[in-house]
């Protein structure tokens, strides 16, 4: 499941949190320090792993 960086705009806590696309795409992020719901979302990085063909 893909993990998603977000910042509340009430606390201004940066927070991380897993969520299927599905939930994302419905926007019920919730800061788990303040309880709201005025969140948006920052750049993350990622790494990938792929196997080398010869």
């Amino acid at each position: 499941m893909p993990h998603y960086v977000f910042l509340c705009l009430d606390c201004d806590k940066e927070f991380t949190a897993f969520l299927s696309i599905a939930d994302l795409e419905k926007g019920n992020v919730v800061c788990p320090e303040c309880g709201s719901n005025r969140v948006t979302q920052m750049p993350a990085a990622f790494s990938a792993v792929t196997s080398k063909k010869s």
